[in-house]
């Protein structure tokens, strides 16, 4: 493993060894400490979009881990305004060992990894978000015995959330099932990769409108914001368009008994979800937040002493 930029850069094994690795190194954490792994490397992390998850996970991650993290604000190098990305991206291979980056665009990323021979951890793009992907899928396995032949359905935008979510969904043997407004569906693009790797573990994929029908029989309920950064002159009219694919108490009624419910955060409470269903006993999103520093860890740890 070379770098962490898309969740289907992975094998099904692959990934699920990272999900492993990540849930003894979060028991580890808790019952002597982590090993100091990773002392004397520092990560350089790259922010165009302010993050409390992403920032906060992995600063952590290095400290726990033995290592240093360096932030680069917004304003501090202008990726690709002020200085070119490949020059970015080569002058911190003299001085890092890791770059992670949460950036508006993917391509940057792509050019990061391709004029750098150090790791490169995609922390958020406007087409991805495998970090999150990989937090997720420990939140579920904690909660349930087996993730193979669950139903998880994904209810809002088809954004870079549910593109990196759908394609974990598919590696591991998770039924997805996205509700979204006509118009903000899945990437054409994503859903066929999606259906290329669920054709061979023969796994179900669905999209459709209706909010109501999709979560009939789930497992896991999940939403993020209608309106992400980048798209705030589209709030209003996303606000009326997504009204009634809000998770609310009624939605879940319709889903399993025990369903969880699971946000991305940061999230627009009595927007997408109520304060109702956020804080109730299906409830996990907090979970899902902590447990995107034990799956950073996995990936420093993989990336920086294999």
């Amino acid at each position: 493993m070379c770098n962490f930029l898309a969740i289907d850069d992975f094998s099904s094994n692959e990934i699920e060894r990272l999900l492993k690795l990540a849930s003894k190194l979060k028991q580890e954490h808790f019952s002597t400490g982590n090993k100091p792994v990773l002392l004397g490397k520092t990560l350089a992390m790259i922010f165009q979009k302010p993050s409390l998850r992403t920032r906060v996970s992995f600063e952590m991650a290095m400290h726990h881990l033995g290592g240093k993290s360096i932030y680069i604000s917004p304003q501090e190098i202008e990726l690709g305004k002020r200085e070119s990305v490949p020059d970015i991206a080569r002058v911190l291979d003299g001085y890092v060992d890791a770059i992670m980056a949460r950036v508006f665009q993917y391509e940057q990323i792509l050019e990061l990894a391709e004029h750098t021979s150090i790791p490169v951890i995609n922390g958020l793009s406007n087409y991805n978000h495998p970090c999150q992907a990989l937090g997720d899928m420990l939140t579920i396995m904690e909660q349930r015995s087996k993730l193979q032949d669950l139903r998880l359905t994904f209810v809002g935008d088809g954004n870079n959330v549910a593109t990196s979510l759908s394609l974990i969904c598919a590696l591991i043997g998770i039924h997805f099932t996205i509700a979204s407004p006509k118009g903000y569906e899945l990437k054409d693009d994503v859903v066929k990769r999606v259906k290329k790797i669920s054709s061979h573990g023969k796994v179900g994929f669905t999209q459709m409108m209706d909010p109501s029908a999709a979560v009939s029989n789930a497992d896991i309920i999940y939403t993020d914001v209608w309106t992400s950064m980048g798209q705030e002159q589209e709030a209003k009219y996303r606000q009326q368009l997504f009204q009634s694919y809000q998770v609310n108490k009624v939605l879940i009624s319709k889903a399993k008994p025990n369903v969880i419910v699971m946000h991305d955060l940061p999230a627009k409470r009595g927007e997408e979800i109520t304060d109702e269903v956020a804080d109730g006993p299906n409830s996990v999103i907090f979970q899902q937040a902590h447990n995107r520093m034990h799956s950073a860890k996995a990936i420093l740890y993989t990336l920086l002493t294999d």
